[in-house]
């Protein structure tokens, strides 16, 4: 991890990292916001307006793609192009290929977000975008492998540092997955719509595969390359165990691929298949902890930065609910607490869980370690850093609780039975029970937002700080 404190800023490509990383804060705005009101319209639903683009189906897609592939993928473009340069001490290869990438990437999500308003998706579990989205994502792909695995190879340490074994399994299993899940027919050359090569429960057992992973290596390996980095970096400390960090790597990346299916217990698929993804779900959480526990006891030496350093209470706290959901996911998977909790608002509050709390919050503290020194300053409030902790933290407690008491109520009533075996309580009842949490859980990601838009304002005046003392540096140098 080691490089040189001198080296000027010329020595790397930033230009390509403060892209991204602005790009990352319009996505989490664009694709959190459209989450709320998703969230609103199960809360509330005469917001569900007869206009078909706002209805919850539209959006849906738009902000699950929106916060994933905008706000994290361009997150994890940022900092493993910050990290790769920074780590083998060199420049970013490929000259205006990281470039196409940017323009490429965003350039697909917004013609998949406009796809997405307009019922345009294969119509599949994720409601994917159409092929030719895929397309231009596996060209886009190519380039970022290519420009990544240059990169390292033209490195001027001998040693790989651990943060780019995370990112390399992320970019080769993405790779992977994106391929086979969207193998599709297009029904004409300038037509929309495609068949999948998949059907029934293959097609299911695919999606899953594909779901499950995105989760392990777009979600889990590739922010675990941002915290073996930003972790020790924001400490002042080396990882605490850098043989543990090696082991858990190769653990995660072959215990993650079979268990996929455990999202399809009590369905068509044969009873094996989700028996084994049980198996290996329980397994993961070896690795998932040990990932965990060296990212927190990285800390050893340092736990006084948790008083003073809010950019490291983003950092610790977002290992915390890393252990936390990696342990609730592997609970999930067993088939008796399966049959209660699938189906229900536990699994999506155990989904954000992970996305916010581990997610979003190894983002946020990675982007507030990179902004001052991409841009040769200082952030611009160390409050409003504070405050966005507290606003994010509080929405994702009250997010979590509140699907916790959804989810399970809605479980418990759905399998309650009366004296005469007969289902104890209509689906409405479910409904009208779910409306006090599905009321905390909007009021949860305006919680979320609002830490996020102060976010936004601390950054976009810091750069008008490293902007301004840029100016009358070089107003002087010519006077």
């Amino acid at each position: 991890m080691a490089h040189s404190a001198t080296a000027p800023m010329e020595q790397y490509n930033y230009d390509i990292v403060k892209k991204f990383a602005l790009i990352t804060l319009f996505w989490g705005i664009a694709g959190m916001s459209a989450g709320v009101y998703i969230a609103s319209e199960l809360a509330w639903p005469f917001l569900n307006w007869d206009i078909a683009q706002i209805t919850f189906g539209r959006l849906r897609p738009l902000h699950t793609s929106g916060v994933i592939f905008g706000f994290g993928g361009n997150a994890l473009f940022a900092t493993s192009f910050y990290v790769v340069q920074r780590t083998c001490q060199t420049r970013l290869w490929g000259g205006r290929l990281p470039d196409f990438i940017f323009y490429g990437w965003n350039a697909a999500l917004l013609i998949a977000g406009v796809g997405y308003l307009m019922g345009i998706t294969q119509g599949r579990e994720y409601a994917e975008p159409e092929w030719y989205v895929d397309l231009m994502i596996v060209v886009v792909w190519v380039v970022y492998f290519l420009v990544y695995t240059m990169t390292l190879l033209k490195r001027n340490q001998p040693h790989i540092y651990v943060a780019n074994w995370f990112f390399m399994s992320f970019i080769l299993a993405t790779a992977l997955l994106h391929i086979f899940n969207n193998l599709a027919m297009p029904v004409s050359l300038f037509g929309a719509k495609s068949y999948s090569l998949f059907s029934g429960a293959q097609d299911a057992m695919t999606q899953w595969w594909y779901g499950h992973n995105a989760v392990g290596f777009f979600l889990t390996a590739a922010f675990l390359g941002m915290m073996y980095y930003f972790v020790p970096k924001q400490a002042g400390r080396p990882v605490y165990s850098y043989r543990l960090s090696i082991v858990h790597f190769w653990a995660l990346s072959f215990m993650y691929m079979w268990v996929g299916t455990h999202h399809l217990h009590w369905t068509a698929i044969p009873d094996w298949t989700s028996s084994l993804a049980a198996a290996f779900s329980i397994l993961l959480l070896m690795p998932s902890w040990g990932g965990m526990i060296n990212g927190i006891m990285t800390l050893s030496g340092a736990w006084d930065k948790l008083r003073s350093d809010p950019i490291m209470m983003f950092l610790i706290t977002s290992l915390s609910f890393y252990g936390m959901s990696t342990f609730e996911g592997p609970m999930m998977a067993l088939k008796s607490v399966n049959a209660l909790s699938h189906y229900t608002d536990w699994t999506v509050g155990h989904v954000h869980s992970g996305a916010l709390g581990w997610v979003a919050m190894v983002s946020f503290g990675s982007l507030y370690h990179m902004i001052p020194k991409l841009w040769g300053t200082k952030m611009w409030s160390q409050k409003l850093i504070y405050i966005h902790f507290f606003f994010a933290t509080i929405g994702i407690l009250l997010y979590i609780t509140a699907l916790w008491v959804s989810g399970i109520g809605q479980g418990l009533m759905l399998r309650a039975f009366d004296q005469y075996g007969n289902l104890k309580y209509s689906f409405i009842e479910t409904v009208v029970f779910m409306h006090g949490p599905l009321v905390a859980r909007a009021v949860a990601g305006m919680f979320f937002v609002s830490g996020l838009l102060l976010m936004v304002y601390n950054i976009w005046k810091t750069i008008a700080n490293a902007q301004e003392a840029s100016d009358t540096t070089i107003a002087s140098a010519n006077a």
